[in-house]
């Protein structure tokens, strides 16, 4: 009987060596990012917040920029309202980061905290693994503030109007193509569908704004 239950020891304990060196060579294959088996997934959670803010910034200004140009000839109108747009919308994307990032992070704590009640095993690396509010914060306002100031440059030294809403048409459809390719690239994922994808939706946000607008501004409303 002795015999038998070291045998059943040793057993389970060769199955554990195994498991463990199974879930080694599994994280190692993740952190790898040249290899095939990397987590793309992983690397799509940053890169959706970081492409987000920053196509949320361009297409959000050069749209409201178009919808002044549409009624207001003067570039200081265009730009006040750009630069409104810039730190309004920086602001509510770093408050409704850090609301949901702070939410999330609630949950997660609480479930660690079942998890020990149950007498499981929670590491230290877990904790590490914890979202930072303040960090999803930051980012999503300087992300919103780097896509938003490109058409407010595009318009700030040219007086000519008409020559200034081409200038942020441009600009922005550049820029936009740009987000669509780096999205595309660092996941893996078609670029030309993803560029075209991005840039069709900024177009069209930017035509619906400026053709409201210049409606509501022509009837007098």
């Amino acid at each position: 009987m002795a015999s038998l239950e070291q045998g059943n020891q040793q057993s389970r304990k060769n199955v554990e060596l195994s498991i463990h060196e199974n879930r080694l060579v599994s994280m190692e294959q993740h952190q790898d990012p040249k290899g095939d088996d990397f987590n793309y997934a992983k690397r799509g959670q940053w890169l959706r917040a970081a492409i987000l803010g920053a196509n949320d910034g361009l297409v959000s200004v050069a749209s409201l920029m178009m919808g002044i140009g549409a009624v207001k000839r003067e570039v200081m109108a265009m730009i006040l309202a750009g630069f409104a747009g810039l730190v309004a919308g920086a602001c509510s994307m770093a408050i409704g980061e850090f609301v949901s990032v702070y939410t999330q992070r609630d949950i997660e704590v609480a479930q660690m905290k079942r998890d020990k009640r149950n007498n499981s095993t929670v590491g230290d690396d877990e904790d590490e693994q914890l979202p930072n509010p303040f960090q999803a914060a930051i980012a999503s306002a300087f992300a919103f503030a780097v896509g938003a100031v490109v058409p407010l440059l595009a318009a700030a030294f040219i007086r000519e109007h008409k020559v200034r809403l081409g200038m942020v048409i441009a600009a922005s459809s550049l820029t936009l193509l740009v987000f669509g390719w780096v999205g595309a690239a660092l996941g893996r994922t078609p670029v030309v569908r993803s560029a075209v994808r991005v840039l069709v939706g900024g177009w069209m946000a930017m035509a619906v704004t400026f053709g409201l607008t210049k409606l509501i501004g022509s009837t007098g409303l």
